[in-house]
């Protein structure tokens, strides 16, 4: 019985948590770390289509930017940022941006912020990605900011999780991680 409670104690020390405006936010699912192979996620893109991350990207180097919300000032900059470095990034390498916004609201934002080279796809329905990849805020049932790179054969090489939600990711670290695989 004792060695059960131990167990379960060392589970509560390593919950990977975030911060938000400071306060201790819980994520789910498995760590991802750089070598793994990126697990699969279903999402709904802006037409309300699902988007399977394999069919569609697979064989290509994949950006995966995840945020809270677009209509928040971090997750608007960081989204507009990578759509800038993708307009020059050409067509084997696809940027996209995971979010819990409701797909419709996805759309609009994108073409309020004249966001094209970047798809938008939204974890509403399941939360897929978030678990998947474990980063799922369990408090709020939103994405932790993070930004994962996937080469052309599926492998994880670059993971970068942003310890506090409301700051902007390193963009000059994870667009060398990018460059090193162009």
């Amino acid at each position: 019985m004792e060695e059960n409670i131990n167990e379960e104690a060392k589970k509560e020390i390593i919950k990977r948590t975030v911060t938000m405006q400071g306060r201790p936010m819980t994520l789910t699912g498995e760590e991802i770390k750089v070598g793994m192979t990126a697990p699969d996620f279903k999402v709904t893109d802006n037409d309300m289509l699902p988007m399977k991350f394999s069919r569609t990207y697979g064989g290509k180097v994949a950006v995966i930017s995840a945020v809270t919300s677009l209509d928040t000032s971090v997750c608007d900059l960081q989204t507009r940022r990578f759509n800038k470095e993708a307009e020059a990034l050409g067509p084997d390498i696809g940027v996209l941006t995971v979010s819990m916004d409701l797909p419709f609201a996805q759309k609009r934002w994108c073409g309020a912020a004249g966001v094209k080279a970047v798809r938008t796809f939204s974890d509403y329905q399941k939360a897929d990605f978030g678990k998947t990849w474990g980063v799922l805020i369990k408090d709020l049932r939103l994405l932790a900011r993070a930004i994962f790179i996937v080469d052309k054969d599926g492998i994880v090489k670059y993971v970068q999780i942003v310890p506090e939600v409301t700051k902007e990711p390193d963009y000059d670290e994870a667009l060398t991680a990018l460059r090193a695989l162009v």
